[in-house]
């Protein structure tokens, strides 16, 4: 039996109906297996979450920044990605209290997973939103989302990896990284691309990806890791 006062107690929020905070952990795929389970699945609760999400974050951002739109999108988008929220997530401990399938459940550590933790804690923000009000959601977002700003602001993590490495590339070597691809294979509707990226004539390290731009980005992933630049 899950115990969902411990979870309160952990996101600091005491509900005034728990059965909110039960079925915004409730996956789609538990159902399946469970039918007279006597709470939905999360989804609707996710729409509503994500939506008082993107409010709070861009109205901090609006109130705190003078910045141009274009780079307030992008600071918006860093801090509310599936990667950031899923991260988020687990570091509350609400994969112990999801309702999955017994497949789904086995497949932890996969992106399937991070997706279902980020939809999880959008679900958990719109179930605070109904049953506490805007102001407590406000909170508990500031808390667990928006706290998160200034280490987003000093990794530039607002920065997809090929932007990143260039800008580090010009800075630390004073060249702009190219690319080059490798090798192409697959059908025309399942092709996969082996990109190449270099810094002058020096191989930095390969990417792969079912279109030459996504294996561009992999390429410049795994460069930063490689040159230690993800610090």
């Amino acid at each position: 039996m899950k115990d969902f006062a411990q979870l309160e107690n952990i996101l600091d929020v005491k509900f005034k109906d728990q059965d909110l905070l039960r079925q915004s952990l409730v996956h789609r795929s538990y159902l399946n297996e469970n039918p007279g389970f006597p709470l939905p699945h999360n989804e609707r609760l996710e729409f509503l979450g994500d939506a008082v999400l993107e409010l709070v974050v861009t109205e901090y951002l609006y109130q705190h920044y003078p910045n141009p739109e274009g780079e307030l999108t992008n600071w918006r988008a860093a801090l509310v990605n599936a990667i950031m929220l899923s991260g988020i997530a687990a570091g509350l401990g609400l994969e112990d209290y999801l309702y999955l399938s017994r497949g789904e459940a086995k497949d932890s550590g996969s992106k399937a997973r991070q997706y279902i933790l980020a939809n999880a804690i959008e679900a958990v923000i719109g179930a605070i939103y109904l049953d506490q009000g805007m102001a407590a959601t406000a909170k508990f977002i500031h808390q667990c989302v928006i706290s998160k700003f200034p280490e987003v602001l000093k990794q530039k993590s607002y920065l997809d990896p090929k932007s990143r490495f260039q800008e580090l590339a010009q800075e630390i070597y004073g060249i702009t990284p190219s690319y080059l691809v490798l090798d192409e294979h697959g059908p025309d509707h399942a092709k996969e691309f082996k990109v190449g990226l270099y810094l002058g004539e020096e191989l930095v390290t390969e990417g792969v990806g079912s279109s030459k731009q996504e294996a561009q980005v992999a390429a410049a992933a795994e460069g930063l890791k490689v040159k230690k630049w993800n610090n």
